[in-house]
């Protein structure tokens, strides 16, 4: 491991794995999680996260483009209302705060129900989905959470607590998952998100 990436997990991991430590770390993943369910846009919620934990000296999310493809399976068509013969496109991002990867998202959405500038951003641009498409004045209703690597068991507080360890807290790369859609107002979907959320997002210790 080069000295630069010694760093940077050092930095990852500045949380002490003791019992107050783990509670205070499976307290910010919540604090996260619950800004994401009371908020539509999550590369909002994201770039208030930054700034308010001061996790670059921008506090500006950008997205930066992973060029792979999925296309979409029954149930990505379920979840949108559309057929098999209805267009869907695919597109994936890493959320990027600073140097600092806070989400991963894969995202299928109905270009037909976009406006051709909104497609054309995401075609040709690294703009965060959520930005690209504010004007339609969405929201997000979601599907499903899911603790990946929480820092704390199932049941912890009915157990003792466990014995700290030397060292840091050590977790997974992804903390936290939402599924969503994105809907307009009048509650037509035209997107459905997975959100990967990265320990990065804890990187303010």
């Amino acid at each position: 491991m080069t000295a630069l990436l010694l760093a940077a997990a050092l930095t990852l991991q500045g949380w002490p794995d003791t019992a107050q430590g783990r509670a205070e770390a499976f307290a910010a993943i919540q604090s996260l999680n619950v800004e994401l369910l009371t908020h539509d846009s999550a590369t909002a919620t994201l770039e208030s996260w930054c700034a308010v934990h001061r996790l670059a000296p921008v506090p500006r999310v950008v997205a930066r483009r992973v060029r792979i493809d999925k296309p979409a399976d029954a149930q990505v068509r379920a979840a949108l209302g559309v057929g098999p013969d209805e267009p869907v496109r695919y597109r994936r991002v890493d959320l990027a705060c600073g140097d600092k990867v806070l989400s991963q998202a894969d995202n299928w959405y109905l270009p037909a129900r976009l406006t051709s500038e909104m497609n054309t951003a995401l075609e040709t641009t690294d703009t965060p989905f959520g930005r690209a498409v504010a004007a339609l004045g969405f929201h997000r209703r979601t599907l499903s959470t899911r603790l990946i690597d929480p820092p704390l068991a199932e049941g912890w507080e009915m157990k003792p607590p466990p014995p700290p360890r030397r060292g840091p807290l050590r977790l997974g790369p992804d903390l936290l998952q939402h599924r969503a859609v994105l809907e307009t107002p009048d509650g037509r979907p035209f997107s459905i998100v997975v959100e990967t959320y990265r320990k990065e997002v804890l990187a303010f210790r």
